[in-house]
């Protein structure tokens, strides 16, 4: 059995998404000890730039007039597809930034959808239990001041779900700025709280991706 993990946050010490992921991942190999994380963290080897545009134009280029770019790009998106595709469960860990998807989130996602086998129609992830693990600095629920300001997270699940297919679990996290901006000192009681519970989720979520993926290969 294997878990694929995507992280997206920049950085590398100190992120909620990360820290959460952490907790799920754990809790994925407690149920499952002979399980194997396959890792990819978009901070330290991230896509680079260029890769969407020259694959997208690379599927409407004969495969023997290909430049060497187009080649590379398309076989650099193979290989994201492989990593997905071989996977019993996946956790896709990310921010909020600029109340949208994080840049090297999208262009993953973006690479990974010039692949034939992630292209719109294709499903790949049918029956895959897929768990999203999202951090926002401020709180963005019905009735708080941004309410309707999170312009990733839908589509992060379309994408998971309603394109490829997947079983998708959301597990959040908010008010992660309150310890460190003065103007949310008195939010931090509740940060603390939805940290916990995002927490208790991903370990719930973890468990629960062992025991599907054991049984998809049982």
């Amino acid at each position: 059995m294997t878990l694929f993990r995507l992280d997206s946050s920049i950085r590398t010490a100190g992120s909620v998404s990360r820290e959460v992921a952490d907790t799920l991942e754990r809790a994925y190999l407690e149920q499952h000890p002979g399980g194997t994380v396959v890792r990819r963290d978009l901070r330290t080897d991230p896509v680079p730039a260029d890769a969407w545009p020259t694959a997208a134009l690379a599927g409407f280029t004969p495969e023997d007039q290909r430049s060497d770019d187009q080649r590379a790009a398309v076989d650099l998106a193979a290989r994201l597809a492989d990593e997905v595709e071989e996977a019993d469960a996946l956790v896709v860990a990310t921010p909020l930034y600029n109340f949208g998807v994080s840049q090297q989130l999208k262009m993953w996602i973006d690479l990974l959808i010039t692949d034939p086998r992630f292209a719109p129609g294709a499903s790949p992830l049918a029956g895959t239990p897929v768990t999203l693990v999202i951090a926002r600095g401020g709180g963005y629920g019905e009735g708080t001041p941004r309410a309707g300001w999170d312009h990733a997270t839908g589509w992060i699940v379309r994408i998971l779900a309603d394109v490829w297919g997947g079983d998708v679990t959301l597990v959040e996290a908010e008010l992660t700025l309150a310890d460190t901006v003065p103007a949310m000192a008195e939010l931090r009681p509740l940060a603390d709280q939805v940290r916990a519970r995002a927490h208790e989720l991903a370990g719930d979520a973890g468990r629960d991706m062992a025991r599907a993926g054991a049984a998809r290969v049982a």
